[in-house]
């Protein structure tokens, strides 16, 4: 039987345990055997109030958490679920490659930072900081004073996860996203934007809701060639993507212009280098959009991944 494992990871004091009892008390393990391994202990506890289906083991050291160790306690406690708050001081790819047995299936990584103290761990413990960052399906940044929220929004957080939500608790206790709607997910410092195979769903969303952020800028990135009788005067290269299921799969394409564009057929594989332009298409509607004006193009292998997701 696969076991989900949700990981809470950080450094002591970053408020994971707090976390943790927040988690427990809206009632995510009340009906569910529940198996929480407690890695490193802080002076927040665990509410005993919230505990109604978790067993809480200690591992003390990094040398007990074994495969072994967890394979006796899924034997003796049968969870359907276990948590782990993790050392902050151990390594992330360690656990999930030596450690987890094969049937605990890493489901979801939160990372807790104190706000206050992430500047003194990015400075002096910067790759193990940004290890939990990375690996994070969700970061919560607390204790966030209005100094510390824009400080953290000036450092453009998303350029490290694009994936990961990401969330701001003020310390009154109220919460709020880290996205504002004004950040722009690449760095537009670049000479050329390079976007990523994976993120060109990433670069699709931004470019066509703001695509005044990139007019005059040059962009690289692996398209999917396209064209369309009705508009003979252009190509629409793009990609593939699985919205919400296999049955949901559309084509997300930009209006692009330049020689050499026609020697390519449908669904060719290319390389594009090109400078960014707004303006109206049909292919658009009503809308302006970005008008890839194409300086290089090449043929190229495929994504690894042929159709990205949301």
């Amino acid at each position: 039987m696969e076991i989900p494992v949700y990981l809470f990871a950080g450094f002591l004091d970053s408020g994971k345990t707090s976390f943790l009892n927040d988690i427990l008390a809206d009632g995510f393990a009340r009906e569910t055997p529940t198996l929480l391994l407690c890695c490193e202990e802080g002076e927040e506890e665990y509410d005993p109030k919230v505990l109604d289906n978790v067993t809480v083991v200690t591992v003390d050291s990094q040398e007990e958490l074994k495969c072994s160790l967890l394979k006796e306690l899924e034997r003796q406690y049968q969870p359907q679920q276990v948590l782990i708050e993790y050392n902050g001081m151990w390594p992330l790819p360690w656990l999930e490659q030596e450690v987890l047995p094969s049937n605990w299936i890493l489901y979801q990584v939160m990372t807790t930072v104190d706000a206050a103290t992430f500047d003194v761990y990015a400075k002096n413990m910067g790759q193990i900081m940004m290890e939990k960052l990375l690996s994070a399906d969700m970061i919560l940044f607390n204790r966030c004073t209005p100094e510390l929220r824009d400080a953290l929004r000036r450092r453009n957080l998303r350029m490290v996860n694009r994936r990961a939500d990401i969330f701001l608790e003020n310390t009154d206790g109220t919460s709020e996203p880290y996205l504002t709607g004004d950040e722009c997910p690449f760095d537009l410092s670049q000479s050329v934007i390079d976007i990523p195979d994976d993120d060109f769903g990433i670069f699709y969303v931004d470019a066509m809701e703001h695509p005044e952020r990139y007019a005059g800028k040059d962009v690289h990135l692996k398209l999917v060639m396209c064209h369309v009788p009705q508009y003979p005067d252009v190509a629409i290269p793009g990609r593939f993507a699985m919205v919400c299921c296999e049955n949901d799969v559309t084509f997300l394409g930009l209006v692009a212009m330049g020689k050499g564009l026609d020697q390519f057929p449908n669904r060719a594989w290319v390389e594009v280098t090109a400078r960014v332009g707004v303006g109206h298409h049909p292919a658009y509607g009503r809308d302006q959009g970005p008008i890839l004006a194409v300086t290089a193009i090449a043929p190229c292998r495929k994504a690894q991944q042929e159709v990205i997701s949301f």
